[in-house]
């Protein structure tokens, strides 16, 4: 144990700065190396040993701490630390980069700041929360009660009316700030009809009033105090249990992050106030005090954390981002053979249509322009095959997985209900083969579209889709022995992309009630008629998600080498679909020669390669979202896996051949218990 303190250079005349530094590195001490939480009480046993043995020294000791009681406000700390500045997400966030990027001073005032630099370890919750009984008696002894006196005879002016002071304006400050968001119109407007009418908000200020002025007239700790405070703590799980409604509003009309984030942070001031309650009237209000300590200690620790606020305030986000694509992806799995062949007709149409994209986009190469338009020319080209595909029913590959896995997902929502797992795979196996399914109609569609239109310009022109040297050059780019790999991973990366704008565009959409503006508002029913004008809102209701998805991924195809090019990034894009189209176009411009090449067929292997990278690397991610939505343990993912495994151990062909029924009892997985994350 040391035997030495930092009391030895406690100085009560210092500047400002200096104290608040003395403290910081008193508690630095007591942090020694942050492997033993022991030592670390020893270490405050021992600071407490020292002060209490030396009167000269607890009259230094007594300055120094009147000093700073004197100069800090506490009420910040205790009101608002660990909340946003301004209820607003975005403001948050920048905030949270600021305090990342700029260092702290220990010249202030706020105790809100200075907290920060004090306790900024995880392992200072650790040993606040191991600290005895006696230990946190003696510090309480030492730090709040002076010399002969208690709670009974406490003064605002001393020691311990100094700490009920800042509690109880630390409760004004937090009852306020729950009931102005109770009162927005943003959260007000979206409770349930029961919770307005119950007006809990409107009766918050009064039940704390009848609290504040039974604590001045008769103490915190009488019987008339603790009654005042347990209606309190009624009124406030009544302003909680009406903020909750709102969630069910935004389930069914959008979401919002901004509303999400106001109601974590209300469900968190609700908790602050009832822990300041505690440390008010607790029969133990030194131990009371240290969890608050502690708690604050961990709430700075946690609202430093940019990737924490991203996750916390946008989980329901990604929720029904994974739920919309969940409704869409449903139309894109087969799961018998007359949707097995209806897919390969779709596919088929759709490869023909980026067969004519292809050859578009040839043409286009062949004007000269900068990368920057040439990345926007193709982006055009891109989104709007994309967008012609999706209207005429027709289907592309890759831009299947990012919105089938959330349906797939989806079957897990009721995981412990009979035959969830079995479903789940049989799911699996439907959505392999339509990946398989949609591929192959793609591919055997635009090449011939490719090729016959290569040769009908060459019997026209003289000139073939592509010159020898671009064939060439596109073999080249495509060949399985280049960084296709990383190329086509990163394709994939943009086709979730895709999916997670399309859903977000949609909830946004559903969120502003864009149809029913579009029907009804006077400026659209004037210009298109109140027919039309319905017509057009029904239109972009049922096809606002995937317009997005298709026009935002046409335009990362283009657009995103160019900006990736200008930051000096060799990054290309490679699709599957795309990839074959210019292959054939290679192959007509350069002749049958072509296929004696061994560069020829290294291309081929790129193409075939491309597809399942397209689709496994959109698929992950899209899949690791929707499991992170529907909140499916570890637990059960493991059944999930072995329960494919024993599929595809039974039935292979069941991956492959569309079923003649979809009962598959032998895969049933045994009876386990599960565990819902």
């Amino acid at each position: 144990m040391p035997t030495h303190t930092p009391l030895d250079t406690l100085d009560p005349d210092a500047p400002l700065a200096l104290r608040h530094l003395w403290l910081i590195e008193t508690l630095r001490w007591v942090r020694g190396n942050e492997a033993d939480v022991q030592a670390s009480v020893s270490r405050v046993r021992l600071f407490l040993d020292t002060v209490q043995a030396d009167p000269a020294l607890q009259v230094r000791w007594r300055r120094w701490w009147s000093h700073f009681v004197g100069t800090v406000d506490l009420t910040p700390l205790l009101a608002d630390h660990g909340f946003a500045p301004r209820t607003a997400f975005l403001s948050e966030f920048g905030n949270r980069l600021r305090k990342k990027i700029l260092p702290g001073t220990p010249e202030t005032t706020d105790m809100a700041e200075l907290f920060d630099l004090l306790l900024s370890a995880r392992f200072d919750v650790r040993w606040l929360k191991a600290l005895d009984s006696e230990t946190l008696k003696r510090l309480r002894a030492v730090l709040i009660a002076p010399p002969a006196a208690t709670d009974e005879t406490a003064t605002p002016d001393s020691p311990a009316g100094f700490w009920q002071s800042a509690l109880m304006d630390a409760l004004i400050f937090c009852v306020s700030q729950i009931s102005a968001t109770g009162f927005a119109s943003e959260i007000r407007s979206r409770m349930s009809p029961e919770a307005q009418a119950q007006r809990p908000f409107h009766e918050l200020p009064a039940d704390f009033e009848a609290l504040r002025q039974t604590v001045n007239a008769h103490g915190a700790r009488s019987p008339e105090a603790l009654a005042a405070a347990d209606a309190l703590r009624l009124q406030l799980d009544a302003c909680r249990h009406a903020a909750y409604t709102v969630y069910s509003h935004l389930e069914e009309h959008g979401v919002s992050v901004g509303i999400v984030f106001r109601l974590r942070q209300l469900r968190e001031r609700i908790v602050r106030v009832k822990e300041l309650l505690d440390c008010l009237q607790s029969d133990q209000p030194e131990r009371a005090t240290a969890a608050l300590l502690a708690d604050l200690a961990q709430v700075g620790i946690d609202n430093r954390s940019v990737r924490s606020l991203i996750a916390s305030s946008s989980h329901l986000t990604a929720a029904k981002v994974a739920e919309r694509s969940a409704e869409s992806g449903e139309h894109y799995i087969t799961r018998d053979a007359a949707e097995y062949r209806a897919m390969l007709r779709k596919a088929a149409g759709g490869g023909a249509v980026v067969g004519l994209t292809v050859w578009v986009k040839f043409l286009m190469a062949g004007l000269g322009l900068t990368a920057f338009w040439g990345g926007f020319a193709n982006g055009v080209n891109y989104a709007t095959s994309f967008v012609v595909i999706m209207l005429l029913h027709l289907t592309l590959a890759t831009k299947q997985p990012a919105v089938t896995a959330p349906a797939m997902v989806a079957k897990l929502r009721d995981i412990k209900a009979p035959g969830a797992v079995r479903r789940f795979v049989d799911e699996v196996a439907n959505l392999f083969r339509s990946q398989i399914a949609s591929i192959v109609g793609n591919i055997g569609l635009v090449i011939p579209v490719v090729v016959l239109i290569s040769l009908g310009m060459h019997f026209a022109t003289g000139e073939a889709m592509i010159n020898e040297a671009k064939a060439r050059q596109v073999l080249k780019d495509i060949s399985l022995l280049g960084p296709l790999v990383l190329f086509a991973a990163f394709t994939g990366v943009l086709l979730f992309a895709s999916s997670i704008i399309a859903g977000w565009v949609e909830n946004w959409y559903v969120f502003h009630n864009l149809d029913s503006a579009m029907q009804h508002n006077p400026r659209f029913t004037a210009v298109l008629g109140r027919e039309r004008a319905a017509r057009w809102a029904g239109f972009m209701r049922r096809n606002i998600s995937g317009l997005a998805a298709n026009i935002s991924l046409g335009f990362m195809l283009g657009l995103v080498p160019a900006f990736m090019t200008f930051f000096g990034i060799g990054l290309d894009v490679r699709h599957v679909t795309l990839s074959a189209g210019q292959v054939a176009a290679a192959v007509v411009a350069l002749g049958w020669t072509v296929f004696k090449e061994p560069a020829f067929w290294w291309a081929v292997a790129g193409v075939l390669a491309i597809g399942p990278i397209n689709l496994g690397v959109s698929f992950y991610l899209a899949f690791r979202l929707a499991l992170q939505a529907q909140g499916v343990s570890e637990v059960n993912r493991q059944l999930i896996r072995a329960a494919i495994k024993r599929r595809i151990r039974a039935a292979p062909l069941s991956f492959l051949v569309p079923p003649r029924n979809d009962r598959h009892e032998e895969d049933e997985p045994p009876a386990a218990p599960t565990v819902h994350g």
